[in-house]
């Protein structure tokens, strides 16, 4: 296993001209040089997150990031001039997980994690409304340490959804279903409102 590896391995390989990718988006950085396809019609998941590390590697109150296999990407150009960072150890070494980002307008291209990647919509080239609304979050995470409120009536984490505590204006029918697994989890089977 060589340094440059990892340019034969999903994300990084190009997917040569073939039926079995077909592609259905497009997107790229600011400066152009990195280019790439999806293959995927919608994502697995899309979310917005408001965890201080996001808030300061975006220089933005939060994030919106879509869930994608590896395998849904196709780097079309530029994959060479990509650059990494590891916010828990601080260095630009290409350890998973890690943010990607074009080396030189330094736009994030998208989180790369040990099997799946979060990319970053507002970088797709979307043809449609119906195609955006694909691409629509479900949630948010870490609102706790959020900068601003958003009452969009979209289920709210304290962390990692589904994995913490639901606050603020989440929907109610999504805070019955928590306390009722909550319950059922404890054995008590109480599930009043």
């Amino acid at each position: 296993m060589g340094l440059d590896d990892w340019k034969y391995r999903a994300p990084y390989k190009i997917h040569e001209n073939s039926e079995d990718f077909k592609v259905r988006y497009e997107g790229g950085c600011h400066c152009g040089r990195v280019t790439y396809q999806l293959s995927r019609e919608k994502p697995l998941d899309a979310k917005y997150c408001h965890c201080t590390t996001c808030q300061v590697l975006h220089a933005a109150p939060f994030q919106w990031a879509a869930i994608f296999h590896k395998e849904d990407i196709n780097f079309t150009k530029g994959h060479n001039e990509l650059g990494w960072y590891d916010p828990s150890e601080k260095t630009t070494a290409h350890k998973l997980p890690c943010k990607i980002s074009c080396a030189y307008c330094r736009s994030p291209i998208m989180d790369e994690g040990r099997n799946m990647i979060l990319l970053y919509p507002t970088l797709i080239h979307f043809k449609s409304k119906e195609d955006k609304k694909k691409f629509a979050p479900t949630c948010h995470m870490f609102y706790g340490q959020r900068v601003v409120d958003i009452p969009d009536g979209k289920p709210k984490w304290t962390g990692i959804n589904d994995q913490s505590e639901l606050i603020e204006d989440s929907p109610p029918e999504v805070k019955k279903r928590k306390r009722e697994e909550a319950s059922q989890e404890n054995g008590d089977g109480d599930n009043k409102d």
